[in-house]
């Protein structure tokens, strides 16, 4: 059983409001209909009406408990911006591309920025870990800069407090565990590591720089003669870049057998992003989670 179910428990009945971009999408509306049951939102489906309502009908998604807010597909998800700015608690990806949608969030027409870094937070529940991971950024920055980074750490530890971990473990990766002057993440690692000891990264442990291994495994900790309270124990693992985020991702969901949840956060309300690859059953977490970290 996912230990996400626990979550999903915790905020049945809160019915958020949840704006969905472009909501003319049967996977989307299908993950909408699990929230609905379980009570979590109330959604705005923004997109044209007629779309939504035959798509609705073949899946049993009881329109009644929803407001439709008709609008061609092409000015939907500006739609969408602007009554989540207005009305909103979460903000749900449909039937558009993600950068189009993130162009929209940060018009300064909206007062949706907060001037802080978006960074995408997945959370993996992986049958052969022993606790909730939370990874950043496998989606949205493509190459993060250091500050950046602290940005990245700063969300995912958000996150990691509400499943109940006061201080969170931050394993910060690269493809060694030693500093290496040619390899900027491994620098970045050490660097992260110091600003926590002097507090200006709080409520959390960070270290690295720590191949991928000894980050969640002891016994490859041990091997490799790493010592550090993070070391085979991490809560979050910072990704190098883009690609190192996105590869993980999609091994722990097809290679692994992972359950995962995954919500932007920066901007002044969550927002759920999720891949059309990924399950109705992933929606569901995403929106859990992002109905949690309103």
């Amino acid at each position: 059983m996912s230990r996400f179910l626990e979550i999903v428990e915790k905020v049945r009945g809160i019915r958020r409001k949840l704006v969905v971009a472009s909501a003319g999408d049967s996977v989307v509306l299908n993950a909408v209909k699990l929230a609905v049951e379980y009570e979590i939102v109330s959604p705005i489906l923004v997109g044209p009406y007629e779309k939504i309502k035959v798509l609705s009908s073949n899946i049993d998604l009881d329109l009644s408990k929803c407001e439709v807010v008709d609008s061609p597909e092409s000015d939907a998800a500006a739609k969408a911006v602007e009554i989540a700015d207005k009305n909103g608690e979460l903000l749900m990806k449909g039937l558009v591309k993600t950068g189009d949608l993130m162009k929209l969030v940060l018009q300064d027409e909206y007062r949706l920025k907060t001037g802080s870094t978006m960074t995408m937070v997945s959370v993996f529940d992986i049958p052969s870990y022993a606790k909730l991971l939370a990874v950043s950024d496998a989606g949205m920055i493509i190459s993060p800069t250091l500050e950046q980074k602290v940005d990245m750490i700063n969300a995912a530890v958000r996150v990691m407090k509400k499943f109940g971990v006061e201080k969170p473990k931050v394993a910060v990766l690269g493809a060694v565990e030693i500093p290496n002057l040619k390899m900027s993440a491994t620098l970045d690692a050490a660097i992260l590591s110091k600003m926590n000891d002097r507090n200006q990264i709080k409520d959390c442990i960070v270290d690295g720089p720590f191949a991928l291994d000894n980050a969640v495994s002891i016994e490859a900790a041990k091997h490799k003669g790493v010592e550090s309270p993070v070391a085979g124990d991490a809560d979050v693992l910072i990704m190098p870049d883009i690609e190192a985020g996105n590869i993980f991702y999609k091994s722990m969901v097809f290679l692994a057998n992972a359950k995962v949840a995954s919500v932007i956060l920066g901007a002044r309300l969550p927002i759920v992003l999720t891949s059309r690859a990924d399950s109705d059953e992933t929606k569901l977490y995403s929106i859990a989670l992002g109905a949690l970290l309103v």
